[in-house]
C-alpha cells in the first residue's frame, strides 16, 4: 500500500547522487550463473550528480550538466530502468519528469549511472511516500545494476556476492582526489580481460578489522587491492600516467584505480591537502577531470 505522499504532486525533488568508490576491490571468482563474486569496500565521495523529479503521470527523461553529452536519455538510462521496475512492483506508483544534472565522467568506474539509478528510486520513494526500507526499492537497484543496491545504502559498506550483500561499516574520512583522463573503460570489456569461466573460485574474502583510526584502514587497505585493476590497465595504459602524476602529489597516502575504471582516486589525510594535490594534477594535466573531494 502507498503512503500519501511527502510533498505536493507538482513538488520539484531533489536528490543527490554522489560517486562511489571502491577502495578496494576483490574477484572472489565467477558463479555459475556467470556473475562475478566480489568483495569490495565501497565508500561515497562529496562530489556528485543531481537528479531532480517532477512528479507526474508520464514518466521521462532530460539531460544537463558538462557531462550530458556523454549520455543517452533513451530508454535504457538507468534512471529510466530503475522507475520502469519500481512501478512493475509497486502497484499506482506515481513516476514523473526526471532531469539529471551530469556533472561525474561517464563509464569511469565510480557508479555514475548507478547512483543516478539509486537517486531514482529515493525520488520515487519520497514522492510516492515509500519507506527506504521498503524491500521493493532494493530489488529493483539489484535488477537494474550490481553497484545501484550500495548507492541506494549511500554510505560505507561492505559489497559483496554480485553486489546484493551489504554491510555498513564506520570509516574515517579521508581528503581524496579523483582523476578520469577522460577515457571510457567499459565494465564488461575488464571482466572479459579477466577471463574467469563461469565456475570458478579464485580467493577468499579477508575478514574486516575495526577502521578505528586512518593508519588501520590504510594498512588494511594496502593489502587489499583492486583485482580489475590489471585488465582495466591493458585496456587503458594511461591509467600508468594517472597513478604516476597522483603518486608524485605531495602527502599523498594510497593512489588506486576505482571499480573498473579509468577514474583512479588518491587519498590524504585532510581536505587541505587532496585541494593542493588537485591543483598540481589539474595543472599539468588540464585535459583530465580532476576533483578534490572527501571520502567516508
Amino acid at each position: 500500500m502507498l503512503h500519501p505522499p511527502v510533498s505536493a504532486p507538482s513538488a520539484v525533488l531533489t536528490e543527490r547522487a554522489p560517486a562511489k568508490v571502491n577502495l578496494s576491490l576483490r574477484v572472489l571468482g565467477r558463479r555459475a550463473d556467470g556473475y562475478h563474486e566480489l568483495a569490495s569496500l565501497v565508500a561515497f565521495a562529496g562530489t556528485a550528480d543531481r537528479l531532480s523529479l517532477r512528479p507526474g503521470d508520464e514518466l521521462s527523461l532530460s539531460l544537463t550538466g558538462p557531462g550530458a553529452a556523454g549520455l543517452e536519455a533513451g530508454a535504457d538510462n538507468l534512471v529510466l530502468r530503475a522507475a520502469r521496475d519500481l512501478a512493475s512492483r509497486v502497484p499506482g506508483l506515481g513516476l514523473g519528469s526526471f532531469t539529471l544534472d551530469k556533472r561525474l565522467p561517464v563509464a569511469a568506474g565510480i557508479g555514475g549511472g548507478s547512483a543516478d539509478a539509486a537517486a531514482a528510486l529515493r525520488l520515487l520513494a519520497r514522492a510516492n511516500g515509500l519507506a527506504l526500507g521498503d524491500p521493493r526499492l532494493m530489488a529493483a537497484a539489484l535488477v537494474t545494476g550490481s553497484d545501484v543496491p550500495a548507492c541506494l545504502l549511500g554510505r560505507a559498506c561492505l559489497m559483496g556476492g554480485r553486489g546484493e550483500s551489504l554491510t555498513p561499516v564506520a570509516l574515517p574520512r579521508f581528503g581524496a582526489v579523483l582523476v578520469n583522463p577522460r577515457v571510457p573503460v567499459a565494465t564488461s570489456g575488464v571482466f572479459r580481460a579477466l577471463a574467469l569461466e563461469p565456475g570458478t573460485a579464485r580467493a577468499s574474502a579477508t575478514p574486516l578489522p575495526a577502521f578505528t583510526s586512518r593508519a588501520v584502514t590504510l594498512s588494511w587497505l594496502a593489502a587489499e587491492p583492486n583485482d580489475l585493476e590489471a585488465p582495466a590497465r591493458a585496456l587503458a595504459p594511461v591509467l600508468d600516467e594517472v597513478e604516476a602524476a597522483l603518486a608524485a602529489t605531495p602527502a599523498v597516502r594510497l593512489a588506486r584505480m576505482s571499480g573498473s575504471g579509468a577514474t583512479m582516486f588518491a587519498l590524504y589525510d585532510d581536505c587541505r591537502a587532496a585541494a593542493r594535490a588537485a591543483k598540481q594534477v589539474a595543472a599539468a594535466r588540464p585535459g583530465w577531470w580532476v576533483k578534490s573531494t572527501v571520502i567516508g
